[in-house]
């Protein structure tokens, strides 16, 4: 690739992900001082180097997938934080009232407002960090609460909504069940375990028994994400993106959003921010995911935004660097 045809690439990639327009010849015109059909040439030429795609909607290009890897791995530079941003990142981490992983949680709520972006901090699973005791405690015929425990001293109460047509002595009948079979399991695989040893179980005694377990498979979802392993920060901002404005996209992303195992899979163990984009972030083909490690004060884990493929790299790699060293420092 010529220097021209990296400047070429660079205006297109940063046009494309500032406003989601494709990018024509005329609006170059004057950055690149030469020619409209010169610049319909080097478009060419980056469409057939598999840099630039062409849209069905108007003549202008947008960056491929490999255009963004390239954009990222060669032309990319980190963009500088304003002072606002900074302050609201550091002025976290001065707080002496906050440990260290509320401190990053608290971080990475804002880098998610800051960016519009979903935000994922994962902690390490510990073995000991296992299911203690689940009670069910009556409210009334409509309402329960759900005492949780762990074995590492996480208590959190959920105050659930029973569904129609379920008597509460079912509800308390399942939790019986559960605390039966699954105490000692560790937190995070308790969802799974709910559905393929609790829910055959329930399916022969209850008769709305679906109902019955995506009641507590939510409530067992809330207390993974809060005891310490999965933390999201803005969970439905990449949403607002053009590129998942359809029924279909969203349903999909969100069903990942929501599953444990495949959140899981975001883990990192590598040195330095490190950038997945479309298939290789083994989410879904629109989606990047800028991640990286952390270990500080024997505690580690993953710092991770996920985001469209038309990210502000410069921005959140940024950020993710930023935050790491003032975790590590």
């Amino acid at each position: 690739m010529n220097e021209r045809q990296k400047i070429l690439l660079k205006e297109i990639v940063e046009s494309y992900i500032k406003d989601a327009h494709p990018v024509g010849s005329k609006a170059l015109v004057q950055k690149l001082k030469c020619s409209s059909a010169t610049i319909r040439n080097e478009m060419s030429a980056l469409e057939e180097m598999g840099y630039l795609e062409k849209t069905h909607t108007s003549s202008g290009r947008v960056p491929s997938e490999e255009g963004y890897k390239y954009y990222v791995d060669n032309i990319m530079k980190p963009k500088e934080l304003n002072g606002e941003e900074m302050l609201k990142l550091q002025t976290i981490f001065s707080n002496n009232n906050l440990v260290l992983s509320d401190a990053i949680r608290e971080c990475m709520a804002i880098i998610s407002e800051i960016t519009n972006y979903t935000s994922i901090v994962l902690g390490k699973d510990s073995e000991y960090n296992t299911l203690k005791q689940l009670n069910i405690i009556p409210i009334d015929d409509k309402k329960v609460v759900a005492l949780l425990v762990a074995s590492n001293g996480h208590v959190e109460n959920k105050q659930v909504l029973i569904p129609e047509d379920v008597d509460v002595k079912e509800v308390v009948k399942v939790s019986e069940i559960i605390n039966k079979q699954l105490i000692g399991t560790p937190i995070g695989e308790v969802p799974s375990k709910l559905e393929f040893e609790i829910k055959p179980r329930i399916a022969v005694i209850i008769k709305e028994y679906e109902s019955v377990y995506s009641m507590f498979q939510n409530v067992f979802n809330d207390f993974a994400e809060r005891n310490g392993n999965v933390f999201f920060g803005g969970r439905v901002n990449m949403l607002k993106q053009p590129e998942f404005d359809e029924v279909d996209k969203v349903k999909n992303i969100m069903e990942k959003l929501e599953d444990y195992e495949v959140v899981k899979r975001i883990e990192s163990n590598d040195e330095g921010v490190n950038i997945y984009i479309g298939e290789e972030s083994e989410f879904d083909k629109d989606v990047t995911v800028v991640k990286t490690s952390y270990k500080a004060n024997g505690e580690e884990g993953t710092l991770a935004i996920i985001g469209p493929t038309r990210m502000e790299y410069d921005k959140v790699v940024t950020l993710l660097e930023f935050l790491k060293s003032q975790i590590e420092r």
